[in-house]
């Protein structure tokens, strides 16, 4: 299922992060995404941002192990079992990042209208340097990084389907990740979101 991972590696110069690139990690992403779409309970939920209460603009689903829960931005996600086929990605995962990984927030963006808005994973319930290993499935889509402090450096990134990004280290101390609308974007993205939760 992997790709040619070292060859491909690119590090995202990011002062004060350590995020890195794998554009083909996956050498067969085709059929994990046509299993994956349908294996998950997608519902769209609310979530408390700036003190308001909005629907998320995506569908997320919230795979974990037994007793593992997940509160971000007010909402605790239900837990649903994981499916066999995020199983296998999962160990290939943990083998690769030296990560016991225990969960994945999947957020299925229908098209171009959805989005995810600025912020850090930084709950605590991740601990002070988390590795979050994200794999993207679907359409293309851009990626961008802002700092947390307001400073005026901007990157974007555009995460191909079957792709790998790891953001470790101080990456959720310093910057905020999100994902634009691109109304010219009509394809589905699929994206996998492996976490390691530590209470």
């Amino acid at each position: 299922m992997q790709g040619d991972l070292f060859q491909t590696q690119a590090n995202l110069p990011l002062e004060k992060a350590e995020v890195s690139y794998w554009p083909q990690w996956l050498s067969q992403p085709d059929p994990l995404f046509c299993e994956l779409v349908g294996a998950f309970n997608w519902q769209q939920r609310s979530l408390s941002i700036y003190g308001r209460t909005c629907l998320t603009p995506r569908l997320v689903a919230w795979c974990a192990d037994d007793g593992v829960n997940y509160t971000y931005s007010g909402d605790t996600a239900p837990r649903q079992a994981w499916p066999i086929a995020l199983l296998r990605l999962r160990r290939q995962l943990e083998v690769f990042c030296q990560v016991p990984f225990n969960g994945v927030l999947a957020n299925y963006y229908r098209d171009g209208d959805d989005s995810m808005g600025w912020h850090s994973d930084d709950e605590r319930s991740l601990g002070p340097r988390p590795c979050i290993a994200s794999i993207s499935l679907g359409a293309p889509r851009d990626f961008a990084f802002r700092p947390l402090n307001g400073g005026k450096q901007r990157h974007n990134i555009c995460l191909d389907h079957g792709s790998l990004l790891i953001m470790q280290g101080e990456t959720q101390k310093h910057w905020q990740h999100a994902l634009p609308r691109r109304r010219r974007v009509n394809q589905p993205r699929l994206n996998l979101t492996f976490r390691h939760i530590i209470d």
